[in-house]
């Protein structure tokens, strides 16, 4: 049973080499590594991360129809529009912050949402082409 479980893994193993995510490298590696860790794939982990986006935006219970790749390529598209517009807005925050609360707590969440939308966003680029 050892073998089949070695076998499981060295096909996820490969699965994973085989995709290419352009963003840093290091978010990336981190990426390919937690999903490896947690033995499941890149291409789930993104799928089951689009539905839950999605359940909170429409806030409905079902989940959306990705049955054709057209209507997940769709979707993804949507929701990196809708990611660049909440980037958009955190960066008019850090723009129309008064400068006595550019070192708070505030200014500081603000700017690393605006790199963890954009992070986001590359990944979910690199699922359509």
């Amino acid at each position: 049973m050892g073998t089949a479980a070695n076998q499981d893994n060295a096909r996820a193993q490969s699965k994973l080499t085989q995709i290419k995510v352009s963003v840093a490298p290091q978010i990336a590696t981190a990426f390919k590594q937690a999903c490896a860790a947690s033995n499941v794939s890149m291409a789930a982990e993104l799928t089951q991360f689009m539905a839950d986006y999605s359940n909170s935006l429409v806030k409905r219970k079902a989940a959306p129809d990705f049955t054709t790749r057209r209507k997940r390529r769709a979707y993804v598209k949507r929701m990196i529009s809708e990611l660049e517009q909440l980037s958009a807005a955190e960066e008019h925050l850090l723009d129309n912050a008064p400068e006595n609360l550019q070192d708070a707590l505030v200014y500081e969440t603000a700017a690393e949402y605006i790199s963890l939308y954009d992070e986001v966003i590359d990944l979910l680029r690199a699922m359509v082409p």
